[in-house]
């Protein structure tokens, strides 16, 4: 058996739910058959046993007549509640002293210490919500974009499931005509219109193609997008982060050469993250570890997803700055050409250089054209396009899932041109049936549970 069994969903278990360490107040949660029992047990107060279900009672937590806490206790009876099963929730004070202790007691009176994500596992195990659902629950718990909430929160209520269910019977629906023609191989009949499964095999198709490419999109919006801030030391790439984060982050300094590492810090911009590294300048290297620095920063500028290349047009000229473009063009990734320090540019630079497309002017100092620069990282990544409310798919788990759904779906199409037997006409369609029910978790097996539930944190 792997570390969720899937038989030991009788023990009752138990975990703090808040993060560790000092805080105004902390919650453990405890969950199954003696979970309203076992607290009750060391409680003082009401009787939690004849408490109604979603009800809160204030009392104290005692061992051996000592008071250890006052806490606040809350009830959700079976099968009314997160987990399907009966579960209590201890507010207490925040000392993680007080906490161990109060989850120490709960413990002998016969719980056991939750493993990651299992109370969601048991949600899932009880029926209470499906696989992708369960998944969308510790991408809420991730979310740090208003973007990243809502597509979490839509996928958690069963959005995404729903258009997958519905694909999925209707496959179903099919599948069953077919093998019933098998039944009546002799009389030649045709239960399942070949052309009404064209039709909806084509309309899946697209679908799901549209959730596959969705993926690239939910991709930025549950991890960010990588973007790098690179150009010559003393560009001003430091002051163009602090300019956007609004605070000072970056050390800036007027000796060049002073970013030897990476600074990574998150803004948002329309409801999406970027992630800014702030990079060493790039030139000719004076020193080893200079050097190394120069090779990191080609290093991230290869894995980032947009390149902000900044130009100190104070210094810089014509020839100089096409150099640095072709040389970007070579990296074959999204590219914004930002001209600092405009203040003290010469006019004549500015003049043939505003010729030139694609070039926005900044000061990154004076905090000038910011907003300009905003716009073309959304419209460079096509993100204006994206409506929140479309089905968005940001789990690999089930992009791959889609992807041989669609595949299989292929197979339908080609079984039907090359006129296949209906055997391997329901073979076809049941595989892609499959495949889409892995999303969901209809289809599902121990080593999969284990590895969603064990990358949840622990009390969810």
């Amino acid at each position: 058996m792997g570390h969720f069994s899937l038989t030991n969903n009788q023990d009752t278990i138990a975990a703090l739910a808040t993060p560790p360490g000092m805080g105004a107040i902390g919650v453990i949660r405890v969950s199954g058959p003696d979970a309203i029992s076992m607290v009750n047990a060391i409680f003082k107060g009401t009787d939690l046993t004849l408490a109604l279900s979603h009800t809160i009672h204030f009392g104290r937590i005692i061992e051996n007549d000592m008071v250890i806490d006052e806490v606040l206790v809350s009830v959700f009876k079976a099968p009314n509640s997160y987990t399907a099963e009966n579960i209590t929730e201890i507010s207490c004070h925040g000392s993680p002293y007080i906490l161990t202790r109060v989850l120490n007691l709960i413990i002998q009176k016969g719980a056991r210490l939750a493993k990651p994500g299992e109370f969601t596992m048991r949600a899932f195990m009880n029926g209470k919500m499906d696989l992708a659902q369960a998944e969308a629950v510790a991408d809420l718990v991730a979310a740090d974009s208003e973007n990243a909430r809502q597509v979490a929160i839509s996928q958690m209520r069963g959005g995404f499931s729903s258009e997958i269910k519905k694909m999925r019977e209707k496959l179903v629906h099919f599948a069953s005509m077919v093998e019933l023609e098998l039944d009546f191989a002799e009389e030649d009949v045709e239960f399942a219109s070949r052309e009404e499964l064209k039709k909806l095999v084509k309309e899946l198709s697209d679908i799901i193609s549209a959730l596959l490419s969705s993926f690239m999109t939910g991709n930025v919006i549950k991890n960010g997008v990588p973007t790098v801030i690179a150009g010559k030391p003393n560009s001003g790439k430091s002051t163009l982060l602090n300019a956007m984060l609004n605070e000072e982050k970056a050390i800036v300094s007027e000796l060049e050469g002073t970013t030897r590492d990476f600074i990574e810090d998150e803004i948002h911009i329309e409801g999406f993250a970027f992630r800014f590294i702030d990079t060493a300048g790039i030139r000719e290297a004076r020193d080893r570890i200079e050097q190394m620095g120069i090779e990191r920063t080609r290093q991230k500028m290869r894995e980032a997803s947009v390149i902000i290349y900044m130009f100190d047009l104070s210094v810089e000229n014509e020839d100089s700055i096409n150099q640095q473009v072709s040389e970007l063009e070579r990296l074959s990734i999204p590219y914004i050409k930002a001209g600092n320090k405009t203040d003290v540019a010469s006019p004549a630079l500015l003049n043939s250089l505003e010729s030139q497309p694609g070039f926005i002017f900044i000061s990154a100092k004076f905090k000038e054209n910011l907003d300009q620069l905003k716009v073309r990282l959304i419209d460079l990544l096509d993100l204006g396009k994206v409506s929140v409310g479309d089905t968005i798919v940001t789990n690999a788990r089930h992009y791959e899932s889609l992807f041989k759904a669609k595949n299989a779906l292929r197979e339908v199409i080609d079984g039907m041109e090359k006129q296949a037997s209906g055997e391997l006409l329901a073979q076809d369609i049941r595989q892609s049936i499959y495949y889409l029910g892995e999303i969901t978790g209809e289809i599902t097996n121990e080593d999969l549970l284990e590895n969603i539930f064990s990358k949840f944190c622990i009390g969810k």
